[in-house]
């Protein structure tokens, strides 16, 4: 991740287009943009799983695996499949755990749960105490993110709620 900050009278648009530049610079140099989901042996007692913010790692666990158990369902989400696959989605940045269950309430798993930053390419812009955040894989675009000022988290989110709606066909265009 990289933070760029921007000052109050400084053209933040044009440190923004240059930021983009070098982002675009690394992807062509053949640098990884994203990394993918992989599973994890449950074998390892006690070992921490890491996950990037914004999105999720299967984690293989006993075929008898009933319920799981997340301590803080506010930064990390994790669901059970059939077979013991287990589905983990990062929420937000900090520290959990998970257990996992049997039928019968044995613990079968504990571990920790590590939640990181983004693992694409992220520009955070701050003009003076505002901050906006941009995903720049490879061409730069708003993001909503944690931390971002409520009036660009919130247009972020609207925008992405109507986009939503026009695809799923529920909502009219103006």
């Amino acid at each position: 991740m990289m933070a760029l900050v921007c000052r109050r009278g400084v053209a933040p648009g044009l440190l923004l287009v240059l930021a983009s530049a070098v982002f675009t610079a690394g992807l062509a140099s053949g640098q990884p943009v994203a990394v993918a989901a992989e599973a994890v042996s449950a074998t390892i007692p006690g070992g921490m799983v890491v996950v990037h913010l914004d999105q999720a790692k299967i984690l293989k666990l006993p075929e008898r695996t009933a319920t799981l158990v997340i301590g803080n369902p506010l930064i990390a989400d994790a669901v059970v499949q059939p077979g013991g696959v287990v589905v983990i989605t990062a929420k937000s940045y900090g520290a959990t755990n998970l257990v996992a269950l049997d039928r019968t309430g044995a613990a079968l798993f504990d571990s920790s749960i590590q939640v990181v930053g983004p693992a694409d390419k992220v520009v955070i812009v701050y003009r003076g105490v505002d901050r906006e955040s941009y995903s720049c894989t490879p061409n730069c675009g708003r993001r909503v993110a944690i931390g971002d000022t409520p009036a660009y988290f919130t247009a972020n989110l609207t925008q992405i709620g109507t986009f939503g709606a026009l695809a799923h066909g529920t909502q009219q265009a103006k």
